[in-house]
């Protein structure tokens, strides 16, 4: 036996490999070696029952004490169990047991998003639970945490001003505590919805940007009254860049809405100045689509129909690594056809058969 082909199979000699849970764990290349195992039985057993007829006897009277089978009598059995193990293991290794190690390489070029969020005083009107911006927050982290880590988000807040608070990263851990610790309602000094500048901020942010896709999504109560730069030129800008930009108004479609409470504990009540003209003007130069989410839940389903909309191209190379065991059933096979040369060739066949 080619000493190489021990070291190729080394562990061959341990009984690991003839337990149920090792079989269980195998991919069979050739299966139907497996289901002609029984067949093989069936014919060493109609081989048997054959060579009954056919056998030389002698007739003998012996005592009636001795006419019972004695525990010696079924060694002669034992050359054709060890031929049919051999046949067995032939099969085994004709079956080519396997076992199969799969990985998955993913390659994605990623999407860079900038989320611009209001954080006007407007943003704390509680037409939502418990009022528009914490909502506008809780959706946002949830988006965050629906996206691949190929691609890269920022964010940028405004209010009479805007300003960048996390550039492109891929770090979304930080996205989200920055979400939930660091945003709150009139964060700039300047009063009142600059949209432009916060597009205009979110394009410059996007300018460097190498990705096949750059997504705005702007997140606004959608009454636009100051800033520098007006929404819709600052819309023309994103879409020369080929920006895309989703405009998202986050409030009810009620008249009025509640705003904190009085000296009697009522809920104050103040004029829902909404405008949706701007926002879809801005949503159809760049290109990108309007909502208008009226509730918590319609949020949610804006930002997730988005974030199905502008789905990384992820691509999947999948690799399959299969390590053979089938030597080892071979090299049992030999061990066992030469012991049944021995017993078949050597003076032991006699002993065996007396």
């Amino acid at each position: 036996m080619n000493f190489l082909f021990l070291i190729e199979t080394e562990g061959w000699y341990r009984w690991e490999h003839f337990l149920p849970q090792t079989f269980r764990e195998y991919v069979w290349e050739n299966p139907f070696w497996l289901y002609a195992m029984p067949f093989a039985l069936l014919l060493f057993l109609l081989r048997w029952f054959l060579a009954l007829p056919t056998r030389q006897k002698l007739v003998v009277t012996l005592p009636a004490d001795t006419k019972k089978l004695q525990k010696g009598t079924f060694l002669r059995f034992v050359p054709d169990v060890i031929l049919l193990m051999v046949l067995w293991l032939v099969m085994l290794a004709l079956a080519r047991p396997q076992k199969v190690n799969e990985k998955v390489q993913r390659y994605s070029e990623g999407i860079d998003i900038m989320i611009a969020l209001d954080v006007s005083e407007s943003m704390l009107y509680e037409d939502y639970n418990p009022n528009r911006l914490q909502a506008a927050l809780q959706v946002a982290k949830n988006f965050i945490k629906s996206r691949l880590y190929e691609d890269r988000i920022g964010i940028v807040v405004f209010s009479g001003e805007a300003f960048t608070l996390i550039p492109l990263t891929t770090d979304y851990e930080l996205l989200e505590n920055i979400l939930s610790q660091e945003i709150q309602g009139k964060m700039t000094n300047a009063e009142g919805t600059a949209l432009g500048d916060a597009l205009a901020v979110c394009t410059n942010r996007l300018l460097q940007s190498k990705s096949k896709s750059k997504v705005v999504i702007l997140i606004s109560d959608g009454d636009s009254n100051t800033g520098k730069i007006a929404p819709l030129e600052a819309a023309q800008i994103a879409q020369k860049e080929q920006i895309k930009v989703y405009p998202i108004i986050t409030a009810s479609y009620a008249e009025q809405v509640p705003f904190g409470k009085d000296a009697l504990g009522k809920p104050q009540m103040y004029e829902n100045a909404i405008d949706e003209q701007i926002m879809r003007q801005i949503a159809q130069i760049t290109q990108g689509e309007f909502y208008r989410a009226e509730s918590v839940q319609s949020l949610e389903k804006t930002l997730n129909e988005i974030s199905a909309r502008e789905k990384s191209e992820v691509l999947e190379i999948h690799y399959s690594q299969a390590k053979d065991f089938y030597r080892i059933y071979l090299i049992w096979a030999v061990i066992f056809w030469l012991l049944w040369l021995a017993l078949k060739l050597t003076f032991m066949n006699n002993a065996l058969k007396d």
